[in-house]
């Protein structure tokens, strides 16, 4: 019988307007484990489920799971790259790695779905878990970020989306996965909001209302759209982002839950590395003197295929 590609988790699915980010922890002991290795096959039953009362809502949740995680879940043969999360920068302006065992990324059109989900999704588990990050966004107008600019706008769409977030002959085991880093950002907006239009493009390399990169001869080189083009062999490496603003306006909390997919964490640290220690080193990102990472965790998301058969 010919071998088929498994299948990867919704990784690349249609931009939603709604999302629930969640990142939990695992309580020691074997139970617990089993009781998410269990979990893991009724996963995609669950966005069935729920799914099925809006059946154009778009709901969809890709789950990973850390290096720490790994082992117990799922024995010592882990994806070749999966790896705790490394710390870039220095102190006051650092990406720092902060606890996460799961991740489940939930989208749909509907914030409904999206909670619903959450709920459903957490229910068997118990105390077997403790959700230590939860982020509800919000697709922000015409996809702009908190500080009001478009994000994502440099995604790979269709096959190249694929060959930039699925893992596939360089690691057979796990072809079909996708590595992911996630990290919750807080803006000072009171302190953005000071700064002109004109200072604000130069300070992310792209023009506000139109989108338009700058030109090159008046992009600054510490910009933020010129250190996040991660580039190998002479050509440039892309991941994908789902980033989305989040806050409270009874709060001073705002920010943007930075969500990045790729094949290999490589383009995602490296690109960590450029913002926070600078390229060269001390040219860091500037808007990082606006915003500051308060978490930051990397996972690996298996393919379906892998979690469904954990049931049988």
């Amino acid at each position: 019988m010919m071998k088929t590609t498994p299948y990867p988790q919704g990784v690349d699915v249609p931009i939603t307007s709604s999302a629930i980010f969640m990142v939990a922890t695992i309580a020691p002991g074997a139970e617990s484990a089993e009781k998410v290795k269990a979990w893991c096959a009724d996963i995609a039953g669950l966005v069935r489920a729920v799914g099925k009362r809006v059946p154009d809502g778009n709901l969809s949740c890709v789950c990973g799971f850390s290096f720490n995680a790994w082992d117990a879940l799922f024995g010592s043969t882990r994806p070749a790259s999966l790896h705790n999360f490394r710390e870039f920068g220095v102190e006051g302006r650092k990406a720092i790695a902060t606890p996460g065992d799961i991740l489940m990324h939930i989208r749909a059109d509907r914030m409904d779905l999206c909670f619903e989900l959450a709920t459903q999704l957490l229910l068997p588990l118990g105390d077997a878990v403790t959700v230590v990050e939860e982020v509800h966004g919000f697709r922000n107008f015409d996809m702009r970020s908190m500080v009001g600019f478009v994000d994502g706008t440099e995604n790979p769409v269709g096959d190249r989306a694929v060959d930039a977030t699925i893992v596939g002959d360089e690691d057979p085991t796990f072809a079909g996965g996708s590595y992911v880093i996630v990290q919750k950002y807080l803006h000072d907006m009171t302190a953005w909001n000071k700064l002109t239009v004109e200072q604000q493009e130069l300070v992310i390399g792209r023009k506000k209302l139109s989108d338009i990169e700058l030109d090159d001869s008046v992009k600054p080189s510490n910009s933020h759209s010129a250190l996040t083009v991660i580039e190998k062999d002479g050509k440039e490496v892309k991941i994908l982002r789902d980033n989305m603003p989040f806050g409270r306006p009874g709060s001073d909390e705002f920010g943007t839950y930075f969500i990045g997919y790729a094949r290999s964490p490589e383009p995602l640290e490296q690109m960590l590395e450029n913002m926070f220690v600078g390229r060269p080193v001390g040219n860091y990102d500037r808007l990082l003197d606006f915003s500051r990472a308060v978490s930051g965790a990397l996972f690996f998301v298996p393919s379906s295929d892998f979690l469904e058969a954990l049931g049988e």
